[in-house]
């Protein structure tokens, strides 16, 4: 039934082998022993998935590698149904207004010496951000090693993380820096402003 849904037998198989083994990569060869399928099937098939986003390639060792694209739009749903898995939980609390699990603002707030945090990218519905969370502040590494691990889990994928002093984003700020500026230009959520640096809860729309 999932054959006919997904159009072929080589298909299925890649994304449960990719979705299975997320920041793993494999090379053709390789691909071909673990799928058991015929190699010119899977290279046409990785050519498709490749076009449309879902997996990521890059070379090593005079190999072309591929694995699956954990920033891709449909990666959690996918995930969810070829590795069966539910990533997200189904109580999750979404704020409708922020576009953010609510549970990801929770675990972000729990930082001490936090004073600034904000929820971009794969984690704010309609943000095509490169940065996931943007935390500021003299904050424990452990701590924030720990939150970023719980948003990981929940969400199934890795995170694209960054942390500043106050100091250092206050002027990157000021100077409208392009890191700060391509951030605050795209959607995203503030889960702490202690500050009052950023005049509303939701800018970049």
């Amino acid at each position: 039934m999932i054959d006919k849904l997904f159009g072929s037998k080589t298909r299925v198989k890649l994304l449960h082998l990719f979705m299975n083994h997320p920041g793993q990569s494999f090379y053709v060869r390789e691909i071909t022993r673990l799928i058991d399928e015929q190699i010119n099937s899977v290279r046409r098939e990785l050519s498709n998935m490749l076009e449309i986003g879902v997996i990521t390639s890059d070379s090593a060792d005079n190999k072309l590698y591929y694995e699956v694209n954990q920033r891709y739009e449909f990666y959690s749903a996918l995930r969810a149904m070829f590795a069966g898995e539910s990533i997200i939980p189904a109580n999750a609390a979404v704020d409708d207004k922020r576009g953010v699990n609510s549970q990801y603002i929770d675990v972000v707030s729990g930082i001490p010496a936090l004073r600034l945090a904000l929820l971009s990218g794969v984690l704010v519905r309609g943000s095509t951000s490169s940065v996931d969370v943007l935390l500021v502040g003299n904050v424990p590494v452990a701590k924030v090693k720990a939150a970023i691990t719980v948003i990981e889990k929940l969400e199934g994928r890795e995170l694209n993380y960054s942390v500043l002093s106050y100091d250092d984003f206050y002027y990157r700020l000021s100077v409208r820096d392009k890191f700060i500026t391509e951030i605050l230009s795209n959607k995203y959520s503030v889960a702490i402003d202690k500050d009052n640096v950023l005049s509303s809860s939701e800018q970049g729309e």
